[in-house]
C-alpha cells in the first residue's frame, strides 16, 4: 500500500521492538547506580553511631504513640520537638506496620535517601546543562572535593560521612532540595515558554503552589538545610526570571506563602519558634575551627566558578557577573556562614556541606565540556584529578574499601559498640542514668529514656537539661552519699545504671550484665514498680 494511504512501514532488526529506537541508559544512570551499590554496602557494613541513637529514639517514641509521641530521650512531654518530622512520623508509621525497631528502621532509610539524593544530583545537573558526564562529575566533585581532615557532620555528602549519616533527615532534605533547585530554575528559565492559563481561562498555578509544597516540606524536615534552599530559590530566580511584573511576583509570592502556610500547619512543632534558638550554638561552635582542613579541595572550583561569572558580564553593568545562578548562591551562602560566625549563632554554619555544591558543580560543568580543551581547561582537570585523589586517599577511601582489603590502612569509619546486651534488659520507658559518651548516645534508640537527654531539645528547657546532667553528675561522683543517689533516684524514678569502667556500682545496686569489648556495667536500682511508666 502506498504511504499517502498513512500505513507505516515495518521496523526491521533489532531495535523493532521499539520502532526503530532502543532505549540507552546514560552514563549517569550506570555510574549512579554503581554508587547507590556500593555505599548502600558500605553504609550497612559500618555499626551506627553519633547520631544514630537520637534519630532511632524518635522512630521508637513515635513507634510507642504515633500522635502524642514522648520526648526522643527522656521521660517527658515531646511537644515541641523538632525532630518530629514529617520524615520521622513515616518512619514511624513503618514501624508501627512493620514491627521494626528504630535501630532496623534506620537502616532501611539510607539506601532511600540516597536514592532522592542521586535522582536529585541529576535533576539539578541536567537543568545547568546538557552534557551527558556533567551529573557523574558533579557527583564525584561532591563526595570527594571536600578536604584533607575528616568532616563528619549530618548533611555533609563526603564519602566517609556518608556511612553515618544516610538515614539521617539531612541527607533525605539535601536530596529534596537538589530537586527544589532544579524545579525552580526549570520554572525561572522557561517562563517565557510555559502555560499559566487553564482550560477554564484562570491562571495555572498549581506548579508554583507544588513547588511550594516542597519548600515547606524541607523546613520540616530539616529547619537548617532550608536556609541553604531557600537562598538556592533567591539565587536561581534572581539570576534566570527575566521579565518581573506583577504576574511574575504573584506566582513566586504564592509559591513561598504556600511553603510557610505548610510548614506551619505541621501540628507536632512550630518551626518558626527555632529561629533565633540558641540551645544548639555551642555544639556547633567548632564547625567553624577547622574550615581549612575540611574544606580546601572544594576550593578548585573557584575557577569555575569565576568563569560563570564572567561569561554572564556584561559591559556597564555593575552586578551582572551575579547573573549565574551558582555564583550568586555561593555568595549567599558565604553571607549566611560570616553571619552565624560574627553573630556567634554557630548553628548556620550546618550549610557549609551545602555551600560547596555550586563550586563543585560549577567545576563538573566546566569540565564536561566537549573536547578539544583550551590549555586553562586542561589545567582545570589535572588539578581537580589529583584533588579528588588527595581526598579519596587521605580521607575518603576508607568509606568504601574495607578494612580486610585494605593494603595501605586507610582511615575507617568509627566503630561505635553495640548496646544491644543492656537493652534486652532494659523494657522500653525504663530510665536508666549513664555518663557514658556511646550510651548516652545510643541507649535512647533502644526506646530506653535517660535521665539527663545528651542533646538540647526545644521541647525541654535547657536549662532543666542542664540540671539533670548536674545530678547525674552528682549521683556518679565518687563521694556521694547513698541518700543523695536516692533521692536523684526518686526524682527521675531511675530504674537502671549504665556505668563506664571508671564507675564504681553503688552498694544499693544488683550488677545485671556486663560488656567485655566496652567494661561497661548494667546495674538495678530500685523496684520494678519504682519507673512507674507504662508505654
Amino acid at each position: 500500500m502506498s504511504a499517502g494511504l498513512g500505513v507505516r512501514r515495518a521496523t526491521r532488526g533489532a531495535t523493532a521492538l521499539r520502532g526503530g529506537r532502543f532505549w540507552r541508559p546514560t552514563p549517569f544512570q550506570l555510574c549512579g547506580l554503581a554508587f547507590w551499590l556500593v555505599m548502600s554496602l558500605a553504609y550497612w557494613r559500618v555499626p551506627l553511631c553519633c547520631d544514630a541513637g537520637q534519630h532511632a529514639a524518635v522512630v521508637e517514641r513515635l513507634k510507642a504513640s504515633l500522635f502524642a509521641p514522648r520526648h526522643p530521650m527522656a521521660d517527658l512531654p515531646g511537644a515541641g520537638s523538632p525532630y518530629y518530622s514529617p520524615y520521622a512520623v513515616a518512619e514511624g508509621v513503618f514501624a508501627r506496620l512493620t514491627g521494626l525497631g528504630g535501630w532496623e528502621v534506620l537502616r532501611l532509610a539510607g539506601p532511600l535517601n540516597l536514592v532522592v539524593l542521586l535522582t536529585g544530583v541529576g535533576r539539578l545537573v541536567r537543568v545547568l546543562t546538557a552534557r551527558p558526564w556533567a551529573p557523574v562529575l558533579a557527583l564525584a566533585a561532591m563526595t570527594l572535593l571536600w578536604g584533607t581532615e575528616r568532616a563528619w557532620w549530618s548533611g555533609y555528602l563526603g564519602l566517609m560521612s556518608m556511612t553515618g549519616n544516610l538515614g539521617y533527615p539531612s541527607t533525605c532534605a539535601i536530596g529534596l532540595t537538589f530537586w527544589a533547585w532544579a524545579l525552580t530554575a526549570e520554572r525561572a528559565r522557561n517562563a517565557g515558554r510555559m502555560r499559566y492559563v487553564g482550560p477554564s481561562g484562570l491562571p495555572n498555578l498549581a506548579g508554583y503552589a507544588s513547588l511550594g509544597v516542597l519548600y515547606g516540606l524541607i523546613l520540616l524536615v530539616h529547619p537548617i538545610t532550608s536556609v541553604a534552599a531557600a537562598l538556592g530559590a533567591v539565587a536561581f530566580v534572581a539570576g534566570w526570571q527575566r521579565g518581573w511584573g506583577a504576574e511574575v511576583l504573584g506566582r513566586w509570592a504564592l509559591a513561598g506563602a504556600t511553603a510557610l502556610l505548610v510548614a506551619g500547619a505541621w501540628p507536632y512543632f512550630d518551626v518558626f519558634a527555632l529561629a533565633g534558638d540558641p540551645s544548639v550554638d555551642a555544639v556547633h561552635r567548632r564547625l567553624y575551627d577547622t574550615l581549612g582542613g575540611h574544606f580546601w579541595l572544594a576550593a578548585i572550583g573557584l575557577p569555575a566558578l569565576w568563569l560563570r561569572a564572567r561569561r554572564t558580564a556584561r559591559p556597564g553593568s555593575v552586578w551582572s557577573w551575579a547573573r549565574d545562578p551558582l555564583v550568586l548562591l555561593f555568595l549567599l551562602d558565604c553571607l549566611v556562614v560570616t553571619y552565624g560566625w560574627v553573630s556567634g549563632h554557630y548553628t548556620y554554619g550546618r550549610i557549609l556541606g551545602l555551600t560547596l555544591v555550586p563550586l563543585q558543580f560549577a567545576l563538573a560543568v566546566e569540565l564536561a565540556a566537549p573536547r578539544p580543551w583550551p590549555t586553562r581547561r586542561r589545567v582545570l582537570g589535572w588539578v581537580a584529578a589529583v584533588g579528588a585523589g588527595v581526598g579519596f586517599l587521605t580521607v575518603q577511601a576508607g568509606a568504601v574499601v574495607p578494612r580486610a582489603l585494605d593494603p595501605v590502612g586507610f582511615e575507617q569509619p568509627p566503630r561505635w559498640p553495640a548496646y544491644t546486651w543492656a537493652a534486652r534488659h532494659i523494657k522500653p520507658g525504663e530510665p536508666v542514668i549513664t555518663e557514658g559518651y556511646y550510651a548516652g548516645h545510643a541507649l535512647a534508640g533502644y526506646g530506653a529514656d535517660l535521665a539527663a537527654p545528651a542533646w538540647p531539645d526545644a521541647s525541654l528547657d535547657e536549662r532543666e537539661r542542664l540540671r539533670r546532667v548536674a545530678d547525674v553528675r552528682a549521683y556518679l561522683a565518687r563521694d556521694s552519699t547513698r541518700a543523695g543517689r536516692a533521692a536523684v533516684a526518686r526524682r527521675y524514678r531511675v530504674r537502671w545504671l549504665l556505668l563506664t569502667r571508671w564507675h564504681r556500682v553503688p552498694e544499693e545496686a544488683v550488677v545485671v550484665a556486663w560488656n567485655r569489648r566496652t567494661g561497661e556495667v548494667l546495674a538495678r536500682v530500685g523496684s520494678p514498680g519504682s519507673a512507674g511508666i507504662t508505654r
